[in-house]
């Protein structure tokens, strides 16, 4: 090899490697991790759950009726901050009922109590990192803008608690941990709610 081709080679080595380097680095940059939040006093222990823990919030095994509030089906995706899915991951969630009720001994409102809601899920992500929930919108809780809470775990190793929102609520402006996140981080945590096949559903996706 002639020696200004191999300077050549090295010249265009290089430039390559800077445009890598930096197509690394928005990639890198894209990625926003789901904002953590406040765990808040009513997460429910294994002791105060329901018999059926599945990722249908709706409806209890042995009950005839559903829970009461506007069902939807909330999915995502749960991946790692260079994108790679993030499979048998277990994500919980848990949330009011229509009334404003949380399924634990310290909430002591208890009015109109919805025994037929669930009040605490979980699913496992799959092969792809997704995950699935069917619950209702969240409702106002006195002093909170609507919203939903969210943990997940790998194995027994906690990755996040994070809490959901519906997207443009009048009352998130107002919420005490809804606006102190930045934009960009209020929108990762957001539900949008959109026609569906089956309903109304939301899609948040999150990284960790």
């Amino acid at each position: 090899m002639k020696p200004y081709e191999k300077s050549r080679r090295n010249l265009l080595g290089g430039i390559a490697g800077l445009f890598g380097a930096s197509t690394l680095s928005t990639k890198a940059a894209a990625a926003v991790l789901t904002p953590g939040a406040a765990e808040g006093p009513y997460y429910p222990t294994p002791a105060m759950r329901t018999p059926d823990i599945d990722n249908d919030l709706v409806r209890i095994r042995g009950r005839v009726e559903e829970a009461g509030g506007e069902v939807f089906t909330l999915r995502g995706a749960l991946t790692g901050a260079e994108g790679q899915p993030l499979t048998r991951h277990r994500i919980e969630i848990w949330q009011c009922d229509l009334d404003g009720n949380y399924m634990h001994p310290r909430d002591r409102r208890r009015v109109n109590f919805d025994r037929a809601f669930q009040g605490f899920g979980h699913d496992v992500t799959d092969n792809d990192g997704n995950y699935v929930f069917r619950t209702i919108k969240p409702t106002i809780y006195p002093g909170r803008t609507p919203h939903i809470h969210v943990k997940v775990f790998d194995g027994r190793r906690e990755l996040l608690t994070t809490q959901f929102y519906i997207k443009g609520h009048p009352n998130n402006a107002s919420d005490a941990l809804f606006s102190r996140m930045s934009k960009v981080e209020a929108n990762a945590v957001s539900m949008e709610f959109v026609q569906g096949a089956t309903g109304f559903e939301a899609t948040v996706n999150v990284v960790v």
